[in-house]
């Protein structure tokens, strides 16, 4: 009766418009009251649970995808991305995803991806003329593959908290990354020819060459952190602290 009468008090707390974190807290409270258990348990079980050096790796890899945004990381991936995939009908929107990809391989998290790359291509495709629900659309969706790819904040939690290797986790995550990223060109290619969006030129050799060597040291850090990892050179953690510092020498 308390876990119910718990879950009813943590879903009446967020819908008055208390955060989740907090609704959680005060069904969590209740539940402990409730049931006579010690209340000092409460703070043990906050402490405990996220004391772990897995966990570490989380605020790492959101620290080093900051530093990426703020260190003008993003804009070589971009230009990278435009080399490669920019003359297919509707390239911006090629570039997007391309870019996310990449750029999943570094960060582990949606919203660093969102906020780091969405800030340079939803302005380049507005001013190519691409709808801005369509181009928000495709920011959105093609930063959902951040989770996926490896590095992943969510695989790390899920790794500490199932007892789960966490390399394994990652390895596992590759291949559902890049179909996720596939099936999302094939989606923007079917809608740019029916909204009839541009395309740039296909870059010239010389071109691609010199976006390739700017974004080279970039493109090294998915196979720096996963190839560590794999090879068992260094754990999550580890890498989540190599991928900042590599993120600060690189900004």
């Amino acid at each position: 009766m308390e876990v119910i009468v718990a879950c009813l008090v943590i879903a009446v707390c967020m819908l008055v418009g208390v955060p989740i974190a907090f609704s959680i807290g005060l069904g969590s409270v209740y539940y402990f009251v409730a049931s006579a258990k010690p209340i000092m348990m409460i703070p043990q079980k906050m402490f405990t649970t996220v004391d772990s050096f897995t966990l570490l790796a989380v605020p790492l890899f959101i620290l080093a995808g900051n530093i990426m945004n703020t260190g003008g990381i993003t804009q070589r991936l971009f230009n990278f991305a435009r080399t490669c995939v920019g003359h297919i009908t509707g390239g911006l929107g090629h570039v997007c995803v391309l870019a996310s990809m990449i750029f999943a391989g570094m960060s582990g998290s949606a919203t660093a991806d969102a906020v780091g790359l969405g800030s340079i291509e939803i302005p380049a495709m507005e001013k190519e003329g691409y709808d801005k629900a369509f181009s928000a659309a495709i920011v959105l969706g093609a930063s959902t593959i951040g989770p996926i790819i490896p590095p992943s904040i969510i695989m790390v939690i899920y790794g500490v908290t199932a007892g789960v290797s966490v390399g394994a986790l990652f390895v596992a995550g590759i291949i559902p990354g890049l179909i996720m990223g596939g099936a999302l060109m094939v989606g923007v290619d079917r809608s740019s020819k029916k909204r009839k969006y541009p395309s740039y030129p296909r870059s010239t050799f010389r071109q691609f060459f010199r976006a390739t060597v700017q974004a080279f040291p970039v493109l090294l850090t998915p196979v720096i952190i996963i190839g560590g990892i794999y090879s068992g050179y260094f754990t999550p953690t580890e890498a989540a602290m190599i991928a900042v510092v590599y993120a600060v020498i690189l900004g």
